[in-house]
């Protein structure tokens, strides 16, 4: 799993604009992380997600978007893994 990770990661920063991404399971743990992500953001992530999920709790979980003037962080979790991209606008 951590080659296929490895490549996933690789694959999202070639993505223009993207400055770091993050991948944590289900108790913050990082699984990877590179560019401007950093690992101690990882449970962060995991529990921001997990109360985005509360709202509704019967449907997928949701994406979450943080943004600041210049930058924006994409929080996705799919199954028990949770990612964090960073981008510049």
């Amino acid at each position: 799993m951590e080659k296929d990770l490895d490549k996933v990661v690789e694959e999202i920063m070639l993505t223009p604009n993207v400055t770091g991404c993050i991948f944590a399971d289900h108790q913050g743990l990082c699984l990877a992380s590179k560019g401007t992500a950093h690992v101690d953001s990882a449970g962060i992530l995991v529990a921001i997600s997990e109360q985005a999920c509360k709202l509704q709790p019967n449907l997928k979980p949701p994406t979450v978007c943080l943004e600041t003037d210049d930058k924006v962080c994409l929080i996705q979790r799919h199954g028990t893994i949770t990612g964090g991209i960073f981008k510049q606008k």
